[in-house]
């Protein structure tokens, strides 16, 4: 078995977390710092091209390719579960949506008995990185940093009709949604320049890459934790098709994301000990809330055909039109290929008694059946809704001792009462958006979901019909100090020295939109942690 040496920091997975640590771990020279990635690297065209998430999803270049388990909340479906397996991770395949949330999310982890991770708190790490091009700077936005945000380079009819009439249904029209309440109608900020995908790889990991002290290493999946003496060491690993191993004196990271974090502690006998024991692993530190406490977003596909307006449903369905939008692609860097998944936002409240927005509006000139389908041959539009901050929890479970197994992964959508019922209010509150005149004069027509429900539970049947997942899972090795937490506000693994976990697993609860940022926020703020670096100092504003 060969040995990769020895580093002071040894980072899992080459990610929207990975990247950035990699980066600000190597800035002292006299650090070694090593970054392994079970993926290759990205440079697959289709990675930077943004409408070729559509090619890396569900790709094994780009993708682990997983699957939830039977979800009873969507009539016994399963979903593919897309989670990015090269370097850039999940910035690579992503929707490219910038977005932090809101002030309460972070204000609650703190009120967790979370210390420094309030909203003034992190405030200060969004600014690190952000380079924002899409608005001018000010108190809550500044340019120069790393991370890329851009305005969306398209323009359509039928998102600028759907933006008149949320204003019409009292939704107002903004032009920032990060400023730590969201409400309102505007069109996404997006990681990218001038037309192409910016993904962390390119962000952090490429300007650091001729670093002697920083090695990364592609193909290089870990299997195990070594663990003695309550202590992180080292990692056994299959590289290319090679068995390996490698040592840290300081620290191994964890930011294998959502799925791969909790998988990785189980597999090494940090876990609940009933499912380590069932499947004949050596508990070594008993953690009841590795993989347990999944959260995610839920979005329902609501669809209505349109008359008198063009979609992309028949630009993309023509020869022509085709034609055209490759060129205007290659020649502005415009257009469909340069579209993320999603356009036109809105953030809203499913009951006026709410403090903050509860919904997620991803609005598109486009209906397909599913996924991967092609786009229908008239011209319709999509308007998708998700519960911001869904009761239901759902759990990721090894399924045996193998390290190249996928997870059990149980996101229990709808399970409980609560959802069920905001569920059924989205698909109302939509039907009330496109009632309204800026949209009515094009005739819209219901067509997804089908049947015309009405009821509340015949709208909750039909949203576990239609919904399907954002890809936004969090939670799984949640930060804080009860019985289920796994880290603490250090991001240490509880009962055990020398690990951390750094992504989205940490999350004690969802954040009120797209995930990925909140990411790289999480993972320029457990650098000063692990270096050791004073917080910087709290953002005082609104």
């Amino acid at each position: 078995m060969k040995s990769l040496g020895k580093f002071d920091y040894v980072v899992v997975g080459a990610g929207s977390a990975g990247c950035v640590l990699a980066n600000r771990l190597s800035e002292d020279p006299g650090t070694r710092v090593a970054l392994l990635e079970a993926g290759g690297k990205d440079n697959y065209i289709w990675i930077h091209i943004p409408v070729g998430y559509l090619f890396c999803m569900g790709n094994p270049r780009t993708d682990w390719g997983f699957s939830t388990e039977p979800s009873p909340g969507l009539g016994g479906r399963s979903l593919g579960y897309p989670r990015g397996r090269v370097l850039g991770g999940c910035s690579s395949i992503n929707g490219m949506i910038y977005m932090r949330g809101q002030a309460r999310d972070y204000d609650h982890w703190r009120q967790l008995g979370n210390t420094g991770w309030g909203w003034d708190d992190v405030m200060p790490y969004f600014l690190k990185s952000e380079d924002q091009a899409a608005i001018p700077a000010d108190d809550m936005h500044r340019t120069g940093g790393e991370w890329r945000v851009e305005k969306q380079r398209l323009n359509w009819d039928i998102l600028e009709a759907f933006r008149d009439a949320a204003e019409q249904a009292g939704i107002p029209k903004t032009n920032d949604f990060n400023r730590g309440n969201n409400e309102g109608c505007d069109y996404f900020q997006v990681n990218q320049r001038s037309g192409w995908r910016w993904n962390t790889s390119k962000a952090f990991l490429r300007p650091a890459r001729n670093r002697t002290n920083l090695r990364t290493f592609t193909h290089a999946q870990v299997k195990r934790i070594r663990i003695e003496g309550g202590r992180a060491t080292g990692l056994e690993l299959r590289q290319g098709r090679d068995d390996a191993t490698i040592d840290a004196t300081n620290e191994i990271i964890l930011a294998a994301g959502s799925i791969g974090s909790p998988q990785l502690l189980q597999l090494s006998g940090v876990g609940p000990g009933a499912l380590l024991n069932e499947h004949g692993i050596n508990v070594v530190n008993e953690l009841p809330g590795v993989g347990e406490n999944l959260q995610d977003h839920l979005q329902i596909r609501c669809a209505y055909k349109v008359h008198g307006i063009p979609t992309l449903n028949e630009r993309a369905n023509s020869l022509l039109g085709k034609i055209g939008i490759g060129l205007e692609y290659a020649l502005f860097r415009r257009g469909p290929m340069s579209m993320a998944p999603s356009q036109l936002g809105a953030f809203v409240k499913s009951d006026p008694a709410l403090e903050t927005p509860n919904l997620q509006y991803h609005v598109q000139p486009l209906t397909l059946e599913k996924f991967g389908e092609p786009l229908h041959p008239f011209p319709a539009f999509t308007a998708s809704v998700a519960n911001l901050r869904p009761e239901s929890r759902g759990y990721v479970r090894i399924t045996g001792p193998d390290p190249f197994a996928p997870p059990a992964i149980q996101p229990n959508y709808l399970s409980t009462h609560a959802d069920r019922l905001i569920a059924a209010e989205s698909i109302r509150l939509t039907r009330r958006i496109v009632a309204q005149p800026a949209l009515e004069k094009y005739k819209p027509e219901e067509f997804m979901p089908r049947d015309n429900p009405e009821t509340d539970d015949e709208l909750a049947k039909a949203a576990g019909e239609v919904g399907t997942t954002i890809f936004h899972p969090v939670g799984t090795c949640k930060m804080g100090s009860d019985d289920k937490a796994v880290v603490d506000d250090q991001l240490r693994v509880r009962g055990l020295g020398g690990i951390r976990v750094v992504d989205a697993s940490i999350m004690p609860t969802i954040t009120s939109g797209n995930t990925n940022s909140p990411v790289v926020m999480i993972a320029e703020k457990a650098a000063d942690l692990i270096i050791g670096n004073d917080p910087l100092a709290p953002s005082r504003v609104p």
